[in-house]
This record gives structure tokens, sequence and C-alpha cells, in this order.
């Protein structure tokens, strides 16, 4: 007797298989899940020709449906309405329709995203700057009969939808929002007695998380694009909050790719450099020497050429774009001293990666240049970027530059990129008090006026009779979103969600808790707490081993006192050991 088996394959399998089969490329499979979000708040609505937009706000089934089971929105033909879906998303939002009658006439909508009210409301162009570009923002778009229209993707908080057709009405039986993000646990945690600065951490967790797409973007608005050096911060983020991801080497590998050594990555000298750096600390964190040898040809070529840009009397000739940070641009004497230490900071990393990858001669090339770098400390003319950097390289001393630059107007003049760099350098000059003061008022700010996400760039002068991103522009109110923003950035162009300003996260984790890997793959971990004016803080830190716990507590005679659990492939050296 012949028994028939029954073989079921996974879909992947059977796509691989098919397409095999018939000459084509194998289908892949997205790195990227999608959650639905439901509305939370209708924040305004037109005074006439809405009806029921309470009812978007119900619980729905994601599905079309032949009996709705509450009255639909209806839109007349100058109805509009305003939703909230309670933070800031990366992805798509979906519009259902119920069973009305003409079905043969298509509806059409109007819809709008923004990061913030004011932005939804927005039309394009004008003084305010909104604007399609990166992601189209702003579109009208006919909606099926009795089914559901996709429209998308933006980053974006609020969504404006309008009806678009003055002859007819226009129903809606539910609104959601798909949010597409990679499903990734949070192995990394912070708390600490001040809940100011837990939520400022998780908020730089967040804000990261959306970037991590099919590449690690810097903004899900605009700027949907690898921008290297910007990825600094956002890599150490990634490291203290998910661990290893295939995000990081993806972007380092595709901005390598469409760059010859003979340019600069994204056109800019510093993210060349910034590239070199993350790639130290990949291998601190992940130990992946594989990984780093196919690093190794371009490497070399480009710690040649940085080499080469140490002039015998050690001052830096960096040619092309001379970039720091946006607000530091002006200050041309500050982005020259930046760069000094940026260079020499560059060619000791390349120096240590050499030498794991055997090669003495290019290590030793970078060693003869950085020596020489170390000589020539420019002034920082006022600048905390440029001034943040010599302290980082050991360049400047600095207790006297935190006093006489760092800590000058207080929080202001940071940047929300290399503001990262001014509290890594506050404590450097045994001050962690200051950069968690700095932590609360500039970044802290943000939250106050409605982020839920970190924002692309921010001055404190903003804040005085501003209103929330989250509300209605009010009369005598400033507009913080639309009102604001310089060079690239002005008005609604601005992005509200951007990783490079995510570096609090990091600082918490790899400063106040104290962990950072010494050698490669967390083989040797440092664990050196800075608890400022904290009373506790504890918090887990990825390692490719499984998390480290710590808890730190201030003890009564002032001092700190650590309870530390490691895995046991990991050697733990306490304070500067």
């Amino acid at each position: 007797m012949t028994r028939s088996i029954k073989i079921v394959l996974p879909l992947a399998l059977v796509l691989s298989v098919s397409a095999a089969a018939a000459d084509t490329p194998a289908l892949t499979r997205s790195p990227l899940t999608v959650f639905p979000v439901a509305p939370v708040r209708v924040v305004w609505q037109s005074g006439k020709g809405v009806e029921h937009a309470a009812s978007l706000l119900e619980k729905s089934a994601g599905q079309a449906v032949l009996n709705a089971p509450r009255p639909a929105c209806v839109l007349g033909n100058s109805g509009a309405v305003l939703l909230d879906f309670g933070r800031e998303l990366h992805g798509y939002v979906e519009l259902f329709t119920p069973m009305t009658k003409d079905q043969a006439k298509l509806r059409k909508v109007r819809v709008r995203f923004g990061e913030s009210v004011a932005e939804a409301m927005a039309e394009l162009g004008g003084e305010t700057n909104a604007g399609n570009d990166h992601a189209v923002r702003d579109q009208v778009v006919a909606l099926p009969w009795l089914g559901k229209k996709m429209v998308g993707p933006s980053g974006f908080r609020f969504v404006r939808i309008d009806n678009a057709d003055p002859d007819l009405p226009v129903e809606l039986s539910e609104v959601r929002a798909m949010l597409q993000i990679r499903d990734l646990p949070q192995v990394g945690s912070f708390r600490c007695n001040d809940e100011r600065l837990n939520r400022i951490w998780q908020t730089g967790a967040y804000t990261v998380h959306l970037n991590m797409q099919e590449y690690l973007w810097d903004g899900i608005k605009r700027d949907r694009l690898v921008w290297i050096g910007d990825m600094h911060p956002e890599v150490g983020t990634i490291h203290a909050v998910f661990g290893a991801n295939e995000v990081v080497p993806a972007s380092l590998d595709l901005t390598r790719d469409v760059t010859p050594v003979s340019d600069w990555m994204n056109g800019i000298s510093s993210y060349s450099m910034w590239w070199v750096r993350i790639h130290e600390d990949l291998l601190l964190h992940q130990g992946d020497l594989a990984y780093l040898k196919r690093q190794q040809p371009y490497l070399t070529a480009l710690l040649k050429r940085l080499a080469a840009l140490v002039g015998p009397d050690g001052r830096e000739r960096i040619d092309g774009m001379r970039f720091l940070d946006w607000p530091s641009s002006p200050n041309k004497q500050g982005v020259t001293a930046g760069l000094q230490a940026l260079l020499v900071m560059t060619l000791e990393s390349g120096q240590r990666l050499m030498t794991r990858l055997g090669d003495a001669e290019t290590a030793e090339l970078c060693a003869d240049a950085a020596t020489r770098g170390r000589k020539v400390v420019p002034n920082a003319n006022g600048s905390k970027s440029g001034a943040a950097l010599l302290v980082l390289a050991g360049m400047a001393d600095a207790k006297s530059t935190a006093t006489d630059v760092l800590k000058k107007d207080g929080a202001r003049h940071l940047s929300t990129f290399y503001g990262y760099y001014v509290l890594q350098a506050l404590a450097a000059a045994g001050d962690t008090t200051t950069a968690l003061e700095f932590a609360r008022t500039y970044w802290g700010a943000m939250l106050d006026l409605g982020a839920t996400t970190f924002w692309e760039d921010f001055d404190l002068d903003w804040v005085d009779g501003a209103g929330r991103i989250d509300e209605l522009p009010a009369p005598g109110k400033k507009d913080v979103h639309g009102g604001y923003g310089a060079y690239c950035y002005k008005g609604f162009r601005h992005s509200l969600c951007h990783g490079w300003a995510s570096g609090p996260t990091a600082f918490l984790s790899q400063t106040v808790l104290g962990i950072r890997p010494i050698e490669p793959g967390c083989s040797v971990v440092r664990i050196d707490p800075q608890l400022g004016d904290l009373e506790w803080a504890e918090g887990t830190y990825p390692t490719p081993h499984g998390p480290i716990r710590v808890r730190h507590e201030r003890s009564a005679d002032g001092g700190v006192r650590s309870e530390i659990d490691a895995p046991r492939q990991v050697k733990v050296v306490r304070g500067t050991d």
C-alpha cells in the first residue's frame, strides 16, 4: 500500500524555489514590521460639514464591513478633520470606507501629514516652507467604495483629512496609522531617581528606533538618508539600547560602496572621519574582526589620505566641505579647532584598528600624523562643539575648557547633534552634574513643548512664548515648528524626529551607568559610574554575551556603592583601572 505524504513548505522557501525555477531573483523578507495605531484625539474639525468625527476614535476591525457598527464620519463638501495618533510614527495611514450609494462615483480626499499640528494644517510652500521632498506629506487621493486606501509613507503624528470633492460627501468608517518599524526588544535600559532623565533616555531610544528602517536614516520625514557623521551618536544609542543590529553595517557599507576614497562621504570631510570612528566603536561592542577585515582595503586607503592631511607643522589641511554641525558653521575658527581634534582622534582610531588588522606600516603612519597633529591646538573661539572635541581628544584641559567655554550661558548654544559631545566633555571635566542639567534643560524643553521624539535642531531662545506642537497655533503664541529653523531645515522642513539628537540616551548609559567596552566584543568592559547629582541609577547594557546589569547608589559618605551582574564571558574592570 502506498501512503501519500503532504509536505508544507515555508512561504519564503516556496518563493525562493519558484523564483529560481523561473530564473528570476528570489524575494527577500523585509526587516520591518507593521503595527496598527488608532487615533487618540480629534484635534480639530471644520465648523461645518463634519458629522460623527468621534466615531474614528472607536475600536475598529481594520476591515471594511457590510454593516458598520457605528455611524461613519461624514465629511461634507467643506468638511475636514485633524487626528492625533498620540506619538511620532513612521509609516502609512489607512482610510476605510463603508457601503454608500452611488458606488460608481469615486470620492477624493486631501491628506496632510504633520509632525506638529501646525504642519498638518499648513499649505505647501510659502514662508513656512512646507514641502513634499523625501516623503510626500500633502496629496489628493481617490477612495475605493467599501474598501481601504493606504496613503504614505512619511514621518508624522497628526493627519488632516479634507473632502476634496465639492459635489460628493465622503464617509470614513475607520482611519488608522500603520507604524512601520523593526520589531526589536530594548535589551538596554536606564532608570534613575529623576523621572525627567528617564523620559529623555526613552525618547532618544524611540527616536533612533523609528529611524532604523531598511537603512539607518537620520530623519523619518525629511533626511530619509544615510548620513555617516550623524550615525555616530545614533550608533552609540543602538549599542546602548538594542545591541548588535544589521542596520549599522548595512548603512556603513552602503555609503562606502557609493563613495570613492578620493571623495568624502556625503560630500563632507568630517563624515569620512566618523566612518572610521564608528568602525572602532563597532569592533569594541560586537567584536566582529572578520567584518573589519572586509573594510581593510577601503580603510587603509582612507587612512593614508587622512594622514596626508596633517602638514609637517601639524596643522590639518582638510579640503572640501569643512563641517561639524549646522549651528557652529558660521564660526570658522571653531570649526577648524573641531576638525583638528577630530582628525587626531580618527588617526588614533585608525592606528588601533590597523594594529588589530596586522598592518604595522599604516598603523605607524597614522600614529606619526596624530602625534604631529596633537602639537597644534587651535582656539575654539567660543564654539562649544569645537571645544568639546578638543577635550575629548585630550588636546585641551577639560576643566578650564568647561569653565571658559562649555558652561558659558548654560545650555544655550548647543546643537542636538554635537550636544552629545558637550555632555561627554563636561563629564571628562568631572562635572557630570552640569551635563545632566544641560540634558534636563535642553532636551527636556522639547518634551515640555509636546515632543515625543527629539528634533533636528533646537534653541532655548525658541521657548519663551512658544505654543506646544500638539496644539493649534494660538494668537500671541510662537509656532515653534513653522516659525524657526535655519540652513536646510527652515520652517516645516525642520525634522522633529532626527536620530542624531539621541545623544543623551547613549550618554546616560555610557557615562552615568559608566559602562564602556575597552576590548573587542565587550570581552573587557570598564564600569565607572558618574552619578552627578543623582541619588541612584540602574540599568542594563547589551553585549554579545548577554546584558550587563548594574545598580549604583550614592552612599552616606558621598561615594558610590555598585551592584554589578555581568555575563561570565565579560571581564569587568572597575573605575579607571
